[in-house]
C-alpha cells in the first residue's frame, strides 16, 4: 500500500531529538519493513502547549485549509495514498487533516498512540479535545503503544474489535552484540557501573533526575559509579542534583549517537530511570537489548516494556526509598543481576524488535483494508474547518 504518514505533535524529521520523534521514525521503518510505500503527508504541527483557545481555533482553521489542498492534490494524482496513518494525537495535538482527507478519498484512516483525556472536555484544551475525539471515532482502527491508553479508546469507540495494543518496538541493530557486563563482574576495580539515558528538560525529566540522585544518596555502599547520557536546557539543574557525590562517581557524557549509546550500555551493569510521567520509555528497550537489568518507576506503560521481576525491578513512581531499595538489591545480588541480564536480551528481541512490531502493524493494516473494501459506505463526517 501507499501510506500517507502524519504526526501532528512533531514530524519524524524534527530537529529536536525526543522519544516521540524516535517512535515516529520507528513506525515509518515498520511500515516500510512491511512492504508499504510511505511518505510524510504534512509537517503541520497542531500542538498547543499552553491551552490557548484562540490558537487552537487558528490551528483548526489552518488544518482545514491544508486538508482541502491535500484533497485537491491527491485527486489530481495518478497514485494517491491507499491509507492514512496518523501517529500520536491527543487534546494538545489533534489531527485536523487525516479524517477529512481519508473521507474525501475514501481510504482507511488509522491512528497510532492516541489518547483520550476526558477531563479536557470542558477544559482549556476543549477544542483540541473535540478534534482528537472526532479523529479517534473516525478511525478504521487504532493502535495503542501504551496499554494505559487502550481502555479510554475502547470506552469511546465501543466494543468494535478494531483497537489493538502493539508493544513499543525499536530497530535493535545498533544495540546487537555481546553485552560486556552481562556477567555483572566489574572490570574497573570494585565499582559496578550504573547508567541512565534521558534528555535534560524541565518538568518530569528533571524531577526524575532529582529522584535518581536522591535515591543513590540513600544507598549505603559506595561501590558504584553512574554514567548519565543526555543533554538539554536543564543540564545545570541536573549537575546540581548530583553535586553531592564524590568527584568522578557521576559522569555526564552529554548527548550521543545511538551507536555510542549502545557502547556505553554494553559496558555497564544496571540501567536506572525513575520514569516520572513517562509514557513507556524507549531507553528501557535499548538497555535491555544490551543485556542490562533495569530499575524503573512503574509509570504509564513502563510495565509494558520492562518485565517486572524478570528483566528488572519496578518501584512505585516517585518513591525514593523504594527506588533506592531496588537499586541496592541489584547492586548486591550478582546472581539476580546476571539472570535478569540474560532474560532482558531475550525478552526485547522477542517482543520489542522492529521486525516484531512491523509484523503486528502490517496485520492491522491488512485487516483494515480488507474490511474497508467490504464495508457499507459511511455517511458524511464533519469537515476540519469551523
Amino acid at each position: 500500500m501507499k501510506v500517507a504518514f502524519y504526526a501532528p505533535l512533531k514530524p519524524p524529521d524534527h530537529p529536536v531529538p525526543s522519544g516521540d520523534r524516535q517512535l515516529a521514525q520507528a513506525l515509518l521503518q515498520a511500515l516500510r519493513a512491511g512492504g508499504h510505500e510511505t511518505f510524510v503527508a504534512s509537517r503541520f504541527r497542531s500542538y498547543d502547549r499552553a491551552g490557548d483557545a484562540m490558537r487552537q481555533a487558528r490551528l483548526r482553521q489552518l488544518g482545514g485549509r491544508l486538508a482541502r489542498r491535500l484533497i485537491a492534490r491527491y485527486r489530481r494524482s495518478t497514485a494517491p495514498p491507499d491509507l492514512w496513518f496518523t501517529y500520536h494525537l491527543y487534546h494538545k495535538a489533534p489531527d485536523w487533516l487525516g479524517p477529512a482527507v481519508s473521507h474525501a478519498l475514501d481510504i482507511p484512516y488509522v491512528v497510532a498512540e492516541a489518547s483520550v483525556a476526558a477531563k479536557q472536555r470542558n477544559g482549556v484544551w476543549a477544542l483540541g479535545y473535540e478534534g482528537s475525539v472526532a479523529a479517534i471515532e473516525a478511525a478504521a482502527a487504532t493502535i495503542s503503544l501504551n496499554p494505559v491508553d487502550l481502555a479510554g479508546i475502547r470506552m469511546l469507540r465501543g466494543a468494535a474489535n478494531t483497537d489493538e495494543f502493539v508493544p513499543p518496538f525499536r530497530d535493535l541493530t545498533a544495540f546487537a552484540g555481546p553485552a560486556a557486563r552481562i556477567a555483572g563482574t566489574p572490570h574497573r576495580g570494585a565499582r559496578l557501573r550504573l547508567i541512565t539515558v534521558a534528555m535534560m528538560r524541565p518538568g518530569a525529566k528533571l524531577a526524575s533526575y532529582r529522584l535518581l540522585a536522591a535515591a543513590l544518596a540513600r544507598i549505603p555502599s559506595p561501590a558504584w559509579e553512574l554514567v548519565v547520557v543526555g543533554d538539554g536546557p536543564a543540564r545545570a539543574d541536573v549537575e546540581a542534583a548530583f553535586a553531592r557525590f564524590e568527584p568522578g562517581q557521576v559522569r555526564l557524557v552529554g548527548f550521543l549517537a545511538a551507536s555510542c549509546v549502545a557502547t556505553w550500555l554494553r559496558d555497564s551493569d544496571i540501567f536506572l530511570w525513575p520514569a516520572i510521567d513517562e509514557a513507556f520509555g524507549m531507553a528501557f528497550i535499548e538497555a535491555q537489548a544490551c543485556g542490562l537489568p533495569v530499575v524503573a518507576g512503574n509509570a504509564g506503560g513502563v510495565g509494558a516494556v520492562v518485565a517486572s521481576g524478570r528483566t528488572g525491578l519496578l518501584a512505585p513512581v516517585g518513591d525514593v526509598e523504594a527506588f533506592a531499595a531496588a537499586t541496592f538489591r541489584l547492586l548486591t545480588d550478582a546472581e539476580l543481576r546476571q539472570q535478569m541480564a540474560r532474560e532482558a536480551m531475550a525478552y526485547v528481541r522477542a517482543e520489542h524488535d522492529l521486525s516484531v512490531g512491523a509484523a503486528r502493524i502490517d496485520a492491522v493494516l491488512r485487516r483494515v483494508t480488507a474490511q474497508h473494501a467490504n464495508r457499507v459506505p459511511a455517511g458524511p463526517i464533519p469537515t476540519a474547518s469551523p
